[in-house]
């Protein structure tokens, strides 16, 4: 038979669809081509699989090669299909049996030896062949990534001679399987190790808690940054699943995925000059940006108003929608951007107003102007917005034992207990939670319901920023075990707003 059917994976954002490789030879003058929406690097197959085809000593067919990559109108790029396409040709020549070739999918890319060499965005073709039921056959060097997907058979092969030895049963590949990395620990920073700060040390549980975003206001050297790296630290430890489709954006990233950062939480911090593509993602093929790279983990914007502003506004959909969709001519891609959003910036040009340590030589207007590079509907998105102030000179000289409340471990005890009760009640944490659930789950008794309102008439707050703080309240009543948010969890909730005070001065 001069057919021969093989089944593969595109890449589409961190989707593998399915892509039938079919492989006909038919007489007339020799060629070769491919068919299907094949991007350049896709056509260059045509050399790749010739000469390695030939260095493995087997026959090319001196015929007229056709080679569809089905689904038509689906763009197809990268080396990914050179294995396939070989498979294709060899068992359209009769050179290997066709009757099991519907159990397998294959992807990899062909040296002109024959070598297989690894592929970007091996983890979501797993994913995929495993809900496919089929076998998985890879280059080696993608099998840690692959074999993490644990339901799905992975056979890893160092060349396209191995490949064909298995097809034909001669010898059989082994399937590959990594060791448990999830139990291996994670050396993190310890809150412990930042003197003072207590009110900022505590704003950082509660928005690890909650899942809310934070955002440190300070002069230069106060320690904003080195309490935002203590963030994962605390947080609770990530399930399978999210650490499936954390793998899985990073497996179609520029770098790849590394196996070793399995399980571990993301911490992503891009510098002030990263453009919004950089940010939300983009490119052809799309790339996942800094917000997807920062699924189910920490986005850390450092001197945030040193930020473009357009920039910044590009997060004001992701952080209430939870996803980003990149839109173009051709196509439309979507990637989960579930991030905790973490910031830190100096609260005027100089960095020093209202410093007891340090004079500012900034002015009202300067200040003001400043500070106006940040939108209203952006800070309105943001949770908890603490000032961090300079520490005295004998605080920092002070040497003591470290305080065990304030020790990573124990804070990070109380954080999965207070997360524990927002997963038994609502399914989710209080950050995500909507405003009809709210009013179920957030309930306030009759004096914090007054202070509520008194404050929200004073400083004529918005309704975004009035749900806001009842999501930090109830993390506050969360911590502390109570069903009912009192008076004192929602006054400790609004000492957590220092920008609406400020603006309401400013103007």
């Amino acid at each position: 038979m001069a057919l021969a059917i093989v089944y593969s994976r595109a890449s589409s954002g961190i989707d593998a669809p399915l892509v039938t490789v079919e492989v006909h030879l038919s007489y007339g003058m020799a060629a070769f081509n491919i068919v299907g929406l094949p991007e350049t690097a896709v056509k260059e197959s045509r050399d790749r699989v010739r000469s390695a085809l030939m260095n493995a000593r087997f026959d090319f067919p001196i015929r007229r090669i056709t080679v569809n990559l089905a689904p038509a109108d689906l763009p197809k790029d990268g080396g990914r299909f050179d294995l396939p396409i070989a498979i294709g040709i060899l068992a359209a020549s009769g050179q290997l049996p066709q009757n099991e070739l519907a159990d397998y999918e294959f992807a990899g890319e062909l040296a002109l030896s024959g070598e297989l060499r690894p592929i970007r965005g091996v983890l979501p073709v797993a994913l995929a062949a495993y809900h496919a039921k089929r076998q998985l056959i890879i280059p080696y060097h993608n099998g840690d990534e692959a074999a993490l997907v644990k339901q799905v058979t992975v056979l890893p092969a160092k060349h396209l001679l191995a490949v064909c030895a298995h097809l034909k049963k001669e010898t059989l590949l082994s399937s590959y399987s990594v060791s448990e990395n999830g139990s291996q620990p994670f050396s993190h920073l310890d809150l412990a190790d930042i003197k003072g700060q207590l009110h900022a040390k505590r704003a950082l549980e509660i928005a690890a808690a909650g899942r809310h975003s934070l955002l440190f206001i300070g002069p230069p050297g106060t320690g904003k940054t080195m309490l935002a790296n203590r963030l994962p630290g605390i947080l609770p430890e990530m399930s399978e699943k999210q650490a499936l489709e954390i793998a899985a954006i990073a497996s179609v990233s520029s770098k790849g995925f590394d196996p070793a950062q399995w399980r571990m939480t993301p911490f992503r911090s891009p510098h002030h000059t990263s453009s919004s593509a950089a940010l939300v993602g983009g490119g052809r093929p799309p790339r996942p940006g800094e917000i997807s790279l920062s699924h189910h983990g920490v986005l850390f914007l450092d001197e945030l108003a040193e930020f473009s502003r357009h920039v910044l506004e590009c997060l004001r959909e992701p952080l209430e929608s939870g996803q980003i969709t990149i839109s173009r001519a051709a196509f439309q891609m979507i990637f989960p951007a579930q991030f905790q959003f973490v910031a830190a910036m100096n609260p005027c040009p100089c960095g020093y107003a209202g410093s007891t340590m340090t004079y500012c030589q900034c002015s009202a207007e300067q200040i003001k102007r400043y500070m106006g590079r940040l939108s209203g509907p952006l800070l309105d998105r943001i949770d908890l917005q603490v000032e961090v102030a300079s520490l005295p000179p004998e605080v920092l000289a002070e040497i003591k034992e470290k305080s065990m409340t304030d020790h990573s471990a124990l804070v990070r005890a109380r954080v999965i207990k207070a997360r524990a009760y927002q997963e038994a009640r609502q399914d989710k944490c209080n950050a995500s939670l909507t405003v009809a659930e709210l009013d179920h789950y957030a309930v306030l008794n009759h004096e914090a319901q007054c202070l509520l309102n008194q404050v929200m008439t004073k400083f004529n707050l918005s309704a975004r920023v009035y749900h806001r703080i009842l999501k930090v309240a109830r993390t506050i009543a969360d911590l502390e075990e109570s069903l009912i948010i009192r008076e004192e969890q929602v006054s400790e909730a609004l000492g957590y707003r220092c920008l609406d005070k400020a603006k309401l001065l400013l103007n």
